[in-house]
């Protein structure tokens, strides 16, 4: 029997990199990234403030494109699709959690968590939204609108919004950053424990070492270049 990590990849970076514009020429943010990751695996991407790994994981995401080299994910050449294309493999393929939450003011916890489900088309959202809600113990916050709940609860519904569509792929960008260090334990709990019970892959970007530890895999950047690789 074939193991995840002898199938092809669920992403690879190859030869990434990407410029910008700056006064007077350009300046490298990324320069000739190459990794990939099997499915299933959880793995951080670590480094001070400005080596890049937010830029990375954008890049990763098909939410921007590289200045050069090749990024696939789920098998489908990212700089081979329209920007059409990207959000609908996106949709079908990704989950994101974010630093700031990312709900819609207006819209319940429910309604947050139902929106990935409508956009694919699927039916009996509203009864999967709350599922997904009872799995992070918000099942009696269903009806608050993001104003009304905490910084963790909002997140809490950012991670069942993010893993609702059941993902191959999971992007998280600081996903604690803005929460105490016993609210952020909780949230790392509850990303890590679906992980492992839906089998998505995790790739989160963080300055939580703890957090960073509990991962199989750390990606070090700096300068805008992978430095170490550590299993």
């Amino acid at each position: 029997m074939t193991s995840n990590l002898e199938q092809a990849p669920i992403l690879t970076a190859e030869g990434v990199g990407k410029q910008v514009a700056v006064a007077g020429g350009t300046l490298d943010i990324l320069d000739d990234v190459s990794f990939s990751v099997a499915a299933g695996e959880s793995v951080a991407i670590v480094g001070v403030s400005g080596s890049g790994k937010s830029t990375l994981i954008g890049l990763l995401a098909g939410l921007d494109l590289p200045s050069r080299g090749r990024i696939t994910l789920a098998g489908q050449d990212l700089g081979a699709l329209s920007e059409d294309g990207r959000a609908r493999l996106r949709g079908q393929r990704v989950g994101f959690v974010f630093q700031n939450f990312q709900l819609l003011p207006g819209l319940t916890a429910l309604e947050n968590v139902m929106l990935p489900l409508e956009l694919a088309g699927l039916a009996q959202a509203a009864a999967q939204a709350a599922e997904q809600l009872r799995r992070v113990g918000l099942e009696a916050r269903a009806r608050h609108y993001p104003r009304q709940l905490s910084g963790g609860e909002q997140q809490r519904v950012a991670i069942a919004r993010a893993f609702a569509t059941t993902p191959a792929l999971l992007f998280a960008d600081e996903p604690t950053g803005n929460l105490d260090a016993h609210t952020g334990a909780r949230i790392a709990d509850l990303l890590f424990a679906l992980n492992a019970e839906q089998g998505t892959t995790l790739l989160l970007v963080t300055h939580d070492e703890r957090m960073a530890a509990r991962c199989g895999r750390r990606l070090h950047l700096d300068a805008g270049r992978i430095v170490a690789d550590e299993r």
